[in-house]
């Protein structure tokens, strides 16, 4: 497979995994043709690559800027914005689990714990709806504890974890 081929498939395979971390499939491509540009990126350059329109890119660039993922690149003499994403893939994997956490699990916990905590009476259907609601409350609470410890680890706790699970 040559290079054009290759990188085309990379991004295409990336954006279709994009919606696994939350996000469309449009920012998932942009953030994987920043991630294997060897230089940052103006709007143009994104459009012209993924052939999208400059509001689907405005958009989306913003988006993952929001999500600590992409940041504008200041050039001396230029009055174009360049945009990068973070190049290291342990760094990236805890941006995103530290996210993820905030925008999904936390908001998710909160309701479980407001939901779970009513007074069931001696009904069936009550205190099956208390059991099942504590039960996803603490699964949620579980997840939610262990992506935080990723988030909060520094640099190689992939590979740290992935040795002790091996080991």
């Amino acid at each position: 497979m040559e290079f054009q081929s290759s990188k085309e498939k990379f991004i295409s395979t990336w954006g279709s995994l994009g919606t696994l971390w939350g996000i469309n499939k449009a920012m998932a491509q942009i953030q994987a043709l920043l991630f294997v540009s060897p230089n940052p990126l103006t709007t143009e350059d994104i459009m012209e690559e993924l052939k999208i329109s400059r509001g689907n890119t405005s958009m989306n660039v913003r988006q993952l800027m929001d999500w600590g993922i992409v940041t504008k690149v200041l050039k001396t003499g230029e009055r174009k914005e360049y945009y990068t994403t973070e190049k290291n893939v342990e760094e990236l994997a805890r941006i995103i689990a530290k996210e993820r956490s905030r925008r999904e699990l936390k908001p998710v916990i909160k309701t479980l714990g407001e939901v779970s905590a009513i007074k069931a009476n001696d009904s069936a259907e009550q205190k099956e709806f208390v059991k099942q609601t504590k039960a996803l409350y603490e699964l949620a609470s579980t997840a939610d504890s262990f992506l935080n410890q990723l988030a909060n680890q520094k640099q190689s706790w992939l590979n740290k974890k992935l040795f002790k699970l091996l080991g």
